[in-house]
């Protein structure tokens, strides 16, 4: 069993307790020690200082590696507002992959969204009377840097608000931005690497005694 803390990081907090800027003498950000005050846990895996939503954390090791690690290829869904009427043609590269400087992108999931309901951020998204805005909900397995607002900006529509609502089956469902909620987690074992039969060893011959 592990404990594994879901919070739902508001915009412009460090996905980590620290801000080493403050050592250069720059103005100190606000930190995930801000929010959470429980000892030894640690996010698995990051969510960028400009996006919001779900975060993971938790103090065991095996559980870390199995949410962050890229091998496993755990899915990870977004809801993004992008600048612009996202078109069909968009959702469909998106969702077959879009080649981006450091190669294609897997396939993913894309889907026009209906504006969500969700809390106003702070500050508001820069908005253009001019220009009109919608959602798309897209899950990737993959974790590159910055990877969903890259993915969007090749296809025409530049990201404006980016919140992880999915990190596997656990969802921001019920949690306020700054919040966080406590679960137990049954880790299964990890798989063990398949053992190679035994070859039978041939039967050794008796020698026959020597007549003297």
């Amino acid at each position: 069993m592990a404990e594994l803390i879901l919070f739902n990081k508001p915009f412009q907090v460090l996905c980590q307790f620290t801000d080493e800027a403050v050592s250069a003498g720059r103005k100190r950000r606000s930190t995930l020690a801000d929010w959470i005050s429980i000892p030894e846990v640690y996010p698995a895996g990051r969510l960028d200082y400009d996006s919001e939503g779900l975060l993971l954390l938790t103090s065991d090791g095996a559980l870390q590696h199995r949410i962050a690690s890229p091998a496993l290829k755990m899915p990870k869904t977004y809801w993004v507002q992008v600048e612009g009427e996202i078109t069909p043609g968009a959702i469909k590269e998106l969702s077959t992959g879009v080649k981006l400087k450091d190669g294609r992108t897997r396939p993913a999931q894309a889907r026009k969204l209906e504006d969500p309901e969700l809390w106003p951020r702070v500050p508001p998204v820069r908005r253009r009377e001019t220009v009109p805005t919608s959602w798309l909900e897209l899950t990737i397995t993959e974790g590159r840097n910055r990877q969903v607002r890259r993915m969007t900006a090749a296809v025409g529509f530049p990201t404006l608000r980016l919140i992880r609502y999915r990190i596997g089956d656990w969802t921001l469902h019920g949690l306020k931005p700054g919040k966080h909620r406590k679960l137990t987690v049954n880790l299964p074992a990890a798989a063990q690497p398949e053992k190679r039969p035994m070859r039978a060893r041939p039967a050794k011959v008796p020698q026959r005694a020597r007549r003297s």
